[in-house]
């Protein structure tokens, strides 16, 4: 299963759900993980929410949860903020997380 997490770009071939806001990503992988007991294969996610970021914030605010909840899950930025991108990178590079590039 893998999971596309943008405000603005369209989902690539090759994934199986779009989610556009923090609230919906994080409803997504706690009923994929939680109740349906499937593992996530990959998180492909951007940095900067735009219009979404009122449903739960910037996309960073998925991987604090994913922290506070011990959930591990491969996960591919592809943000072109740099400054958010290594804030999350640090984020996951802290809790041994695996980046994809």
């Amino acid at each position: 299963m893998k999971i596309w997490v943008d405000d603005i770009r369209p989902m690539p071939s090759g994934y199986d759900i779009h989610c556009q806001s923090v609230n919906d990503t994080i409803s997504v992988i706690e009923y994929i993980e939680m109740k349906q007991k499937e593992r996530i294969d990959l998180l492909d996610i951007d940095h900067d929410a735009g219009d979404f970021r009122e449903d739960g914030g910037d996309y960073i605010k998925i991987l604090d949860w994913l922290e506070k909840k011990n959930i591990s899950i491969p996960i591919r930025i592809h943000s072109g903020n740099i400054v958010g991108r290594q804030n999350m990178e640090r984020i996951i590079k802290h809790n041994g997380w695996t980046l994809i590039s």
